[in-house]
């Protein structure tokens, strides 16, 4: 039998043998730090068994911008994993129905190894990202003039000053982004060393005047493998398609570098449209990215915003978190105003609590789940005013994994 409970700092050791055994890694002495301080900030909950470590979750305090502009308090769910002895047995439900209990986050989100896991636990891919090349080869010819702003190189250690201005307008634009602070964008996004080990340089900063910017990082060729230079764009960010178009003139021109690539831009990233030619342009795939559960149905509807008024009674499935089972009418009125509560009203639509975290932040429409018999539709027209409703100007997106 095994009991939950807090893990230590005093069991950290514990905790990346666990993780190694589960994921296939072997985590040296010096890698240790890259991820002490992520530990350090989280809350960690693990399952113990005769005093050893058999399964663990570590739950970030975070904020994720959703639409309308705001913020919402979000655990950020991290370094889940269950010894291959011990899976099968309810740790993990154990371990998660603590952090439900523990925390009062509206939302949680995660990256997945498995979907068909964290979709029993009510999760479901809320934001989705593309695998861009483009061809560095060549000149980059552009549909759209580049804005004549100056460009210039910001060193690492310190950027953070100049840029979070710049992101946090980002934020505001497209929800699924996480409020940073200074710490983690010295540990995040601008650490020295490449956090996935591929052989790329240390990080580089080019800002656009006041307006946009672009963290990447380079590699050389590798003769071994035939591979070309490459420049990795870590993210970048414009108020403008012409300082994003830019930005993107610069990244190709980087000499002795033939390929620029990023695992992850927006499914309604604007590249493809600004090139003159299609061809230099390659989306690799297209993956679900950011997995958002609603922890508090009624905290997490009435606090994002709407871009159309509705009236609808939404009957909510969810077999974990009995608070959130049952109906709930949103009122969202004209003036944005949104309110979520319970009802005894008849529902104009009943779905699962993971069918309504896919579509929470605007990524996927509730008629198109409706159409794949996910969600039932009581009134007709119910979809179309809910998905009315949820519509976001941008797709929604999320540059920081963890």
């Amino acid at each position: 039998m095994f009991i939950v409970r807090d893990v230590p700092e005093s069991d950290f050791d514990q905790v990346y043998e666990l993780n190694d055994i589960a994921f296939h890694e072997r985590t040296k002495e010096d890698d240790r730090d890259s991820t002490d301080w992520l530990f350090r900030r989280a809350h960690r909950i693990g399952a113990y068994e005769d005093g050893r470590l058999i399964g663990f979750l570590a739950a970030l305090p975070m904020h994720i911008s959703i639409p309308g502009g705001a913020t919402l308090p979000c655990l950020g769910v991290t370094y889940v994993c269950v010894l291959p002895t011990h899976t099968r047995r309810g740790v993990l439900t154990a371990i998660l129905d603590r952090m439900w209990a523990d925390r009062a986050e509206p939302l949680a989100a995660l990256y997945v190894s498995k979907a068909r896991i964290y979709g029993r636990h009510g999760f479901a891919a809320a934001t989705h990202a593309l695998h861009v090349d483009l061809d560095g080869d060549r000149p980059l010819e552009l549909r759209v003039e580049p804005a004549e702003v100056p460009l210039r190189l910001v060193p690492p250690d310190g950027a953070h000053k100049v840029l979070a201005p710049l992101y946090e307008r980002a934020m505001a634009r497209r929800a699924g982004q996480f409020a940073r602070d200074t710490e983690w964008w010295e540990r995040a996004v601008l650490p020295d060393e490449d956090p996935n080990d591929d052989g790329l340089g240390a990080p580089r900063v080019v800002v656009a005047g006041d307006s946009g910017y672009a963290v990447y990082r380079t590699k050389g060729e590798d003769t071994a493998s035939d591979a070309p230079a490459l420049v990795y764009v870590v993210e970048l960010e414009a108020d403008s398609a012409q300082v994003e178009a830019a930005l993107w003139r610069y990244l190709a021109s980087i000499g002795l570098t033939w390929r620029v690539g990023s695992l992850a831009r927006p499914v309604d990233d604007l590249l493809p449209l600004l090139v003159a030619d299609g061809d230099v342009v390659t989306v690799k795939k297209r993956w679900p990215a950011l997995w958002l559960r609603l922890s508090d149905v009624p905290a997490a509807l009435s606090g994002r915003g709407y871009a159309a008024p509705v009236d609808l009674v939404l009957d909510i499935a969810d077999e974990r978190l009995p608070a959130n089972h049952g109906r709930f009418r949103l009122t969202v009125a004209a003036g944005g105003h949104a309110g979520c509560g319970r009802t005894d009203d008849r529902a104009d639509l009943s779905l699962h609590v993971r069918d309504l975290a896919a579509a929470y932040l605007g990524d996927t429409p509730v008629s198109t789940l409706v159409r794949a018999g996910l969600v039932t539709e009581h009134t007709p027209g119910a979809a179309r005013r809910l998905d009315a409703a949820l519509h976001t100007p941008l797709a929604p997106f999320t540059a920081d994994e963890f």
